[in-house]
């Protein structure tokens, strides 16, 4: 596989929702127009490129689909529920109890994606960042057609994964367990 060195830190925030539970606020610029950047968050080919998962079908229409978490030699299947797909504008769906928004915004030289990412606890925030953080630098690659090989799971650790994920702690301002 070609040398992966993460990027510089994503813009990013945590935001606290009134039932309790944390959204991370993860903001990225891609030179690349929406309908591609679209496609690459919608279509199981280009998911399995990039993401830590693989879908079953299309995930730009409303409806269930099955994500394939991916870990090695582990595969995980997780209901989902696709809620909102406007075309190169903004996907929504649960992933497990977890909850994603993809929203795309033209800009003069590409796209800015912005992901909110909910999860149950704060301490998840900084991990959610870091994955996600690889995650998109493999997917800029694939849209770049310099393609890499995803990096999923515990695979990610030799490739930044703690540092990231103790850089967004620190941005955040959200304490770590490096147990994690």
């Amino acid at each position: 596989m070609e040398t992966y060195e993460p990027s510089t830190l994503a813009d990013a925030r945590a935001e606290q929702a009134t039932d309790g539970r944390w959204t991370l606020v993860f903001i990225r610029d891609f030179p690349h127009p929406p309908a591609r950047v679209w496609r690459a968050l919608t279509k199981p080919a280009d998911l399995t490129e990039w993401a830590p998962y693989t879908a079953d079908r299309d995930l730009d229409t409303l409806g269930p689909a099955t994500l394939t978490m991916i870990d090695g030699d582990e595969h995980v299947d997780i209901a989902v529920e696709v809620t909102q797909a406007d075309p190169e504008h903004t996907l929504a769906y649960s992933w497990g109890t977890d909850l994603l928004r993809w929203d795309l915004a033209p800009t003069a030289s590409g796209t800015r994606l912005t992901l909110r990412h909910t999860v149950a606890d704060a301490s998840w925030v900084p991990q959610v960042a870091a994955g996600w953080h690889i995650c998109l630098d493999v997917a800029d690659r694939l849209l770049e057609g310099n393609p890499i090989a995803p990096i999923r799971g515990n695979k990610a650790r030799a490739h930044g994964w703690d540092s990231l994920r103790d850089a967004y702690a620190t941005k955040l301002d959200i304490p770590t367990d490096e147990a994690n």
